[in-house]
């Protein structure tokens, strides 16, 4: 039996890039000369959120590349808070893309991923030439002040706080995580995809009650399908050496971004682009009126997809249907 052209393609390299931040870990897989397409992952993650997505893109034809976000997994986690704004990312994955040598690529992501895609195509459309948002749907700079939005979220007298709020004093959340990452990180994962979430009705795990924590409302003891012991594992053994300063820190400086962004405000990505949401996700019922937006703000848009019972983690608990979706856009843009 001869093998397939998934088993022939090559196993994904693990390298590390010099970036902005210092240094940007990345897992690559697929032939050098294919077109790039950078996968940004989400929180709390690492690349391995995209493990199901390397090998297919890669035996389609793709260099794909999953990166560690700064101040996640391998990659450099600098010290200051307000390393970590979003135009720093953006220069990270500047830099990756030069170094490969794929300009302009395909930048796709999931989560805060998405926005920082969002953000890369936005700002830099001279590197990325097409960007797929997963989740969290594509909103343009300005606004209100990000901080008083999230302040508004639990409602007046609700002694509520939104999840995003009670991550912005340093060390709080690190206080509740890191005594028991693996435990913390299962409950938030079942927490929001839909197999475990919890039922209709039931405390919201997105906010916090007044002198509580996040973890009391995560469902306890159950995985969701598509995160297996091992998997957990990988994602909590990175965490369980980084700690999570780094990754939150990227929730400290939205009020930062908000400023540094003013420039961009109500701006609309131009480039061919795609959506692909969870339609049980929490984001798109938030962020309603920005799907309803995107003839304005996505006008290259070539492909909304909401796939019913799907949670937060959409190319995770849905891999076949994302990886069919992303491949019908790839093979639709100019190569």
């Amino acid at each position: 039996m001869s093998p397939t052209t998934q088993d022939r393609t090559p196993a994904p390299a693990h390298r590390l890039l010099p970036t902005p931040a210092g240094r940007t870990h990345l897992v690559e897989q697929g032939p050098h000369d294919g077109p790039l397409v950078l996968l940004l992952h989400g929180f709390p993650e690492s690349w391995y959120a995209w493990r199901h997505q390397l090998p297919v893109l890669a035996a389609a034809g793709y260099r794909a590349v999953a990166i560690d976000v700064r101040g996640y997994g391998r990659s450099s986690k600098p010290e200051s808070v307000d390393a970590y704004r979003m135009l720093d990312l953006v220069a990270d994955n500047v830099a990756v893309a030069e170094a490969l040598g794929g300009r302009p690529a395909v930048v796709v992501g999931h989560d805060w991923g998405a926005t920082i895609a969002a953000v890369s195509a936005l700002t830099r459309p001279d590197v990325f030439g097409a960007v797929g948002l997963l989740g969290v749907p594509y909103t343009p700079p300005g606004g209100p002040r990000p901080s008083e939005v999230f302040a508004r979220m639990a409602g007046e007298g609700t002694g509520e706080e939104f999840y995003v709020s009670y991550f912005q004093r340093p060390g709080r959340a690190e206080a509740e995580i890191e005594p028991d990452v693996r435990g913390w990180l299962a409950g938030f994962y079942a927490a929001l995809s839909a197999d475990t979430m919890p039922a209709p009705g039931a405390p919201d795990p997105h906010f916090v009650g007044a002198g509580g924590t996040m973890r009391e409302r995560f469902p306890a003891g159950v995985l969701p399908s598509w995160l297996g012991e091992r998997d957990l594992d990988v994602l909590a053994g990175e965490f369980e050496r980084t700690g999570l300063t780094g990754a939150l820190n990227r929730y400290r400086n939205m009020d930062r971004d908000w400023a540094d962004l003013a420039g961009f405000a109500g701006a609309a990505i131009k480039q061919p682009s795609l959506f692909i949401g969870g339609a049980r996700d929490a984001s798109l019922a938030w962020l309603a009126d920005a799907v309803k937006a995107y003839p304005e703000t996505l006008p290259g848009l070539r492909g909304s997809h909401i796939l019913d019972g799907c949670g937060h983690f959409v190319q995770q608990e849905r891999p076949d249907d994302t990886n069919r979706i992303l491949l019908d856009w790839l093979a639709s843009l100019p190569r």
